[in-house]
């Protein structure tokens, strides 16, 4: 819970002293349950980013300091803080994602989606995941966040199960992103590596020949949510245009 809350309280002091227009993106990963690609899709999306010349800072706001043990073992081209030191290391960032912590309980969940441009869900192709996912965004629904569901572990031999809960949570009116993160050995040589998935070689140094499809996977993906987000801003927005041509 201090974790959330501190979160939170890094992000309405930026929105409050600084200018709109110089703000950075708030971006939250997160979930109810362990298990479904959270830690690893935030070190993907920073890595997309930062390889796009961004400036990103990646705070790890998980108990476990999931992100921060996945960084120590390699080297990553961008800074994961501890959310403790959120406040200082993310003033000059341009894109802040939150790793978040995997939780059910509401007011944590409240405060750690809080102030966020988008909180973006990682959903593994299974029932109870799904269940979760829909559950979560219920409650994002309330509190008025922006939220959109990633498909994440997706068995390439087994498309039928992803269409199927694609299928599922869109019933329940999710945004639910174009394109699957697929299941790759590639990430876990990556994690054991502390590197993107682009970099992951086996134990003889040789690039894994299946990386190239989850990092474009992830490329995707950071396209999406950066028009995502677009999209949400201009619909804030155009009631005070609509004003403004008016008068």
């Amino acid at each position: 819970m201090v974790f959330a809350w501190l979160l939170d309280f890094v992000i309405k002091s930026c929105k409050l002293f600084l200018d709109i227009d110089s703000l950075p993106l708030f971006i939250t990963v997160c979930g109810q349950k362990g298990g479904v690609a959270k830690t690893c899709t935030s070190i993907h999306l920073a890595s997309v980013w930062n390889s796009q010349g961004k400036n990103v800072c990646l705070v790890d706001a998980d108990r476990n300091r999931s992100a921060l043990a996945y960084g120590s073992r390699g080297n990553l081209k961008f800074n994961i803080v501890p959310v403790e030191a959120a406040a200082k290391a993310t003033r000059l960032s341009e894109i802040v994602i939150t790793d978040g912590q995997a939780s059910t309980d509401e007011e944590e969940l409240k405060h750690l989606a809080a102030g966020s441009d988008l909180v973006l869900l990682p959903t593994a192709p299974k029932a109870r995941s799904v269940e979760l996912t829909v559950e979560l965004a219920s409650l994002l629904k309330q509190l008025n966040i922006p939220h959109a569901v990633l498909l994440v572990k997706v068995d390439c031999r087994q498309k039928r199960i992803a269409n199927e809960a694609r299928e599922a949570l869109e019933k329940f009116d999710l945004t639910v992103l174009e394109g699957e993160i697929p299941l790759l050995s590639a990430f876990d040589k990556a994690e054991n590596q502390g590197a993107a998935v682009i970099d992951a070689v086996d134990d003889k140094g040789r690039s894994d020949p299946r990386r190239m499809s989850g990092w474009s996977a992830y490329c995707s993906i950071a396209k999406q949510i950066q028009c995502q987000i677009s999209k949400h801003l201009s619909d804030i927005n155009k009631p005070v245009e609509d004003q403004l041509l008016s008068a």
